[in-house]
């Protein structure tokens, strides 16, 4: 079989390095994938959002699956393209994609299931959201209704900051037409972790927990980014806590999709609060996650494309999932000044000295080739991923990995799965 691997990501490295993994693999290409994606995967010059130029190749091709890897395209309605044209594609439709493309249409879905979730108001005029904030008060989260790279989500923890959030995204505009609407919820407490779910339009199937970090700085200070680091698997998501995700969020959404006329197959993924009265949900994905694909691939046992096409056929009744023992745990290296404006073109050396270490994989993530070397291209370039008995082991050897990398500006946490290390201290005492 040939697979199509859509997007340029750590997310889509990781993907295709799974799947290339296969038995039942041939060939793997990315569109457009990037430099370090070279090594499991043909790149092909076809942007991620080039619908048609994704669906002509598959079908020129004998593409026997195509998996979409980011929101963008999932959203903008390729899996629907690719189904007419006789494609199998892992993902869901356009309409099905909505969980994520609108916050607002998610919540109303939350709302109507009954999954538990934080309060919420929805504006489209500045002077509305600024008189509720008045009325409620802070903290408070701010988030704009359409697609922000994982940026459009702002914790304002006094009025002030509210009222700044509001005008950035209905008046300034910083998001831009992901920002015409916004969401302001009331915040909640406890400690965040991801749960991504396989889906077949009726069954589901859960994966291991992950946790994200998504602040840019040490102690979770600064801006929110696409994920600083992750790691897997996360202890406080426990058997009763999978469980009530499973029978509280996970199945009656995919139930009230389906009962729209609107299956939803591919990874639904859901980000959890888990807060003194259970799990509640704080955001629906309608892909795999990113960091968070880079710690769970690598714990998952057996074949990737077997689980996707159970997805894609409606029978992942049939399928059952296994993970490792093992821990996880990827540092994302950045670009000086992101999330905010950075440059790109550097140099990146000790690539070859860091995959000499044992259990280490480095995802690319914004790379390109530039006269023969490999160069940063993005804001997040690397997820320098490691595999460790312990989350100490796992920890130490991503970091070593990690300095052993080098470009100009560079800059990362050094404190990714330092609440699972801390646990594991206390465990042993």
């Amino acid at each position: 079989m040939k697979i199509l691997v859509v997007g340029s990501g750590g997310r889509e490295h990781a993907l295709a390095w799974k799947i290339a993994a296969s038995p039942r693999v041939e060939k793997v290409y990315a569109a457009p994938g990037n430099a370090g994606m070279c090594s499991v995967a043909e790149c092909l010059p076809i942007r991620s959002d080039d619908i048609d130029a994704v669906v002509k190749f598959a079908v020129d091709n004998g593409i026997g699956l195509v998996v979409v890897g980011p929101e963008v395209p999932l959203v903008g309605g390729m899996v629907d393209a690719l189904s007419l044209a006789g494609i199998k594609a892992f993902g869901p439709t356009a309409k099905a994609a909505v969980l994520e493309g609108s916050k607002i249409f998610a919540k109303e879905i939350m709302t109507k299931c009954g999954v538990p979730t934080a309060a919420y108001r929805s504006f489209d005029q500045p002077e509305e959201a600024a008189a509720w904030v008045e009325l409620v008060g802070a903290p408070l989260v701010i988030k704009a209704d359409g697609l922000a790279a994982g940026k459009g989500v702002i914790i304002a923890r006094t009025s002030a900051d509210a009222h700044r959030a509001i005008d950035d995204i209905l008046i300034k505009s910083v998001f831009g037409s992901a920002g015409r609407r916004l969401l302001v919820e009331e915040m909640l407490d406890g400690e965040e972790a991801s749960l991504m779910a396989f889906c077949d339009g009726e069954n589901v199937v859960l994966m291991d927990a992950a946790q994200d970090y998504k602040r840019v700085s040490d102690g979770d200070a600064g801006p929110n980014t696409g994920g600083m680091g992750c790691y897997s698997p996360v202890a406080p998501v426990t058997p009763l806590i999978r469980e009530m995700a499973l029978e509280n969020v996970f199945r009656p959404v995919i139930a009230e999709m389906a009962s729209m006329g609107v299956p939803f197959k591919g990874v639904l993924y859901a980000g959890l609060m888990l807060t003194a009265d259970g799990p509640m949900v704080l955001e629906f994905n309608v892909r795999f996650g990113d960091p968070e694909t880079q710690v769970i691939l690598p714990r998952m046992e057996g074949d990737l494309v077997d689980v996707m096409e159970a997805c894609v056929d409606g029978r992942l009744d049939q399928v059952e999932l296994k993970w490792s023992e093992r821990k996880a745990v990827s540092v994302v290296m950045a670009s000086g000044g992101y999330p905010a404006a950075y440059s790109t073109g550097y140099p990146i050396t000790g690539l070859e000295d860091a995959a000499k270490l044992d259990d280490v994989v480095v995802f690319h993530a914004g790379t390109a080739m530039a006269d023969g070397s490999i160069v940063t291209a993005g804001g997040r370039v690397l997820n320098v991923t490691a595999l460790g008995d312990s989350f100490c082991g796992a920890t130490a050897r991503a970091y070593e990995a990690v300095n052993a990398i080098s470009f100009k500006d560079a800059h990362w946490r050094s404190d990714i799965a330092k609440r699972a290390i801390d646990r594991e201290v206390t465990d042993e005492r």
